[in-house]
């Protein structure tokens, strides 16, 4: 077996917010398959319910397409992007002054990259990153 063999499974029209669930998906990222279908089962958010279904589709994906142990899967990439805006729900939300506002429901798109390797250590983000920088001149 490829040392870098991964499965994926999507999600896409997600009639929920990305903003919802990228908080579960950075929940459960680089963690093992294993752990993480036990925080999505006992989260008790609304969100954590369209991610296990993926994340278990991926692992079905893994086992049956790529002959990949399915009991030594990590979560090496998700990735929770929006949908089409608001052109499909054309529902009015009543303004002050006689105006009318249209609402937007959110849609998402998400993707789960499963594979047997754990993976490397993420990317420190943009603030931390700025903070080393910043901390190793003034030394």
């Amino acid at each position: 077996m490829n040392a870098a063999q991964h499965a994926a499974a999507h999600l896409r029209f997600v009639r929920m917010a990305p903003r919802k669930l990228r908080r579960i998906a950075d929940a459960i990222r680089g963690k093992s398959v294993r752990e993480a279908l036990v925080l999505l089962k006992f989260s008790g958010v609304y969100a954590a319910e369209p991610i296990e279904r993926l994340v278990r589709s991926a692992v079905a994906n893994a086992g049956t397409n790529h002959n990949m142990n399915t009991d030594a899967l990590y979560i090496t990439r998700i990735t929770v992007d929006g949908g089409p805006g608001g052109r499909f729900t054309k529902r009015l939300d009543p303004r002050a002054q006689g105006r009318a506002y249209f609402k937007r429901r959110r849609l998402s798109h998400v993707t789960v990259i499963v594979g047997e390797e754990p993976p490397k250590k993420p990317r420190a983000s943009a603030p931390e990153r700025a903070a080393r920088r910043k901390g190793s001149h003034g030394a």
